[in-house]
């Protein structure tokens, strides 16, 4: 991974193009602490075209829990900025790009409270994340309006992308459990 600094966030690049996990400047005090969040004009440098245009929260009770691994077809392919503001997740993006060198791998990221991270997750990409302590707080920034017209996913589980849950998975919504096994001949999305 190679680092970039710009002002308040960094940027740390990972082996999938488009994939970086954001790094902030904390600033502490007596009051507690202080920190940027989103910036436009630092994220344009690493290629945000579009706005930001809905901004969606998630609250998961269950350590173990996996929620995932869902992206948007065309035309409603986004870009999401996914922060944990509570807790302690795994967070996994998955390269759905056919025509990509990095095409079915897989990136994670331990998103926390703590390490106030948080992971850029490009157009073409599948996201999802396990809980690693209970009671964990997620927001996500997306680039599109959610459109269940162009709603996509693959199952976490599917051993042909082969994602290394660091532990146990203790619950998982049925829509997402029940997401077809892919095979050699799955043409990603484009």
């Amino acid at each position: 991974m190679s680092r970039t600094q710009k002002n308040k966030l960094i940027y740390v690049a990972a082996s999938i193009e488009g994939v970086n996990r954001i790094e902030r400047e904390v600033v502490n005090d007596n009051r507690g602490h202080f920190t940027r969040i989103y910036c436009d004009e630092e994220l344009k440098k690493i290629g945000l075209k579009k706005p930001i245009c809905q901004i969606n929260y998630s609250d998961t009770k269950l350590k173990g829990t996996v929620r995932g691994m869902h992206f948007q077809f065309k035309p409603c392919k986004e870009v999401k900025i996914i922060t944990c503001l509570s807790g302690s997740v795994f967070d996994v993006v998955v390269d759905l790009r056919h025509d990509s060198p990095t095409f079915l791998k897989w990136h994670a990221e331990i998103l926390s409270e703590k390490n106030k991270n948080s992971l850029v997750v490009p157009e073409g990409c599948a996201h999802g994340f396990q809980t690693l302590t209970d009671d964990c707080k997620l927001i996500y920034l997306h680039t599109q309006m959610y459109n269940p017209s162009f709603e996509g996913a693959i199952n976490p589980e599917d051993p042909l992308i082969g994602i290394k849950w660091p532990i146990p998975i203790s619950k998982m919504s049925d829509k997402d459990s029940g997401h077809p096994l892919i095979d050699e001949t799955y043409l990603g999305v484009h």
